[in-house]
């Protein structure tokens, strides 16, 4: 599934037209990702392994997979059919796709250390939280702008729920980027859930929304667990009726396309208990502190990636100074 988003807030399908209300979705490309090659063995790189295998046949023919923890990584890829590289020379070598799934603190030693070992035509695909396409771009060595390159960078935002294949991710074009590149990354997101397009000066904004919020929503399954014991029922009964109802109202948004506050109307009958409810929540001013916490995280985003722009401007450290990451 994909869609693309404008900083105007225009939404486009990549394939025909549909009204503005509905969601959006976009068939996988028919073509295959080849040799998939994700740097970190981390809860995220791992994520897309394993999500990439239950996509099955025609989702990626070879991958392979390093980190500096070998051994953890053996143990936690035991008994999948995915190849553990000796370092990532060796792993982004035969890559058609790289993913880039390690710490932002430890990315400017990867990237020198995979500088002039890709294979031309590759697809660089960089989960590195707050690192700029131009950063990226300028590291591995790729051609300035309006110089055509062989190799193509795309950033991604997913979200912790990449874990059970239900992310919700944000991808944006470096000045580099093919439109094959586009689309492996498409296809290789699509395997853990749903992929929006934006402007690369929009992730901030994602990161502050989707990225951050899952920790919105425990928060609120929480309260909502909490409240249910308060008045009488037992955790067990609690925890699922909140889960439920909220993945319930979730998929009726989904599926019926509407605004949220007019499906909140259907279900405010005069002098009920949601209306009541509603009271309460407004009293308390839950929205204004939804709305607070997405600015803010949105705002720490921003101050986080500012200390990379001006390494835009730095010497990139020659081969001869890398070291295995």
């Amino acid at each position: 599934m994909s869609r693309r988003a404008s900083s105007s807030g225009q939404q486009r399908r990549a394939h025909g037209a549909s009204p503005a209300h509905a969601p959006t979705r976009v068939a996988r490309p028919r073509s295959g990702l080849g040799t998939v090659a994700v740097l970190g063995g981390g809860n995220m790189g791992l994520a897309l392994v394993r999500g990439l295998l239950e996509v099955g046949e025609g989702a990626a023919t070879r991958i392979l997979v390093s980190s500096r923890e070998v051994s953890s990584l053996r143990e936690r890829l035991a008994h999948l059919p995915v190849e553990i590289a000796g370092n990532n020379r060796e792993a982004v070598a035969p890559a058609d796709v790289v993913v880039l799934a390690v710490k932002p603190q430890i990315l400017p030693q990867v990237l020198m250390e995979v500088r002039g070992h890709l294979r031309p035509g590759a697809s660089v695909v960089s989960i590195a939280a707050g690192v700029p396409t131009s950063v990226l771009e300028r590291s591995l060595g790729i051609e300035p702008e309006g110089v055509p390159s062989s190799i193509g960078v795309v950033r991604a935002m997913p979200n912790v729920a990449a874990s059970v294949r239900a992310s919700a991710t944000a991808i944006a074009r470096g000045r580099s980027c093919r439109p094959v590149d586009l689309e492996r990354a498409r296809r290789l997101l699509s395997a853990v859930g749903l992929v929006l397009e934006v402007d690369e000066e929009l992730m901030d904004a994602v990161t502050g929304l989707s990225g951050t919020g899952p920790l919105y929503l425990f928060l609120i399954l929480e309260g909502l667990s909490d409240a249910g014991v308060k008045v009488g029922l037992s955790r067990t009964v609690s925890s699922e009726l909140a889960i439920q109802t909220l993945v319930g109202a979730a998929q009726l948004v989904r599926a019926t396309g509407e605004h949220p506050a007019k499906l909140r109307d259907l279900v405010t009958s005069p002098g009920g208990t949601a209306i009541t409810a509603l009271h309460s929540l407004e009293r308390s001013g839950l929205k204004a502190m939804l709305l607070d916490a997405v600015e803010a995280a949105t705002k720490r985003s921003q101050e986080l990636g500012a200390h990379w722009r001006p390494r835009e401007r730095d010497p990139v450290p020659s081969d001869t100074e890398a070291r295995p990451a």
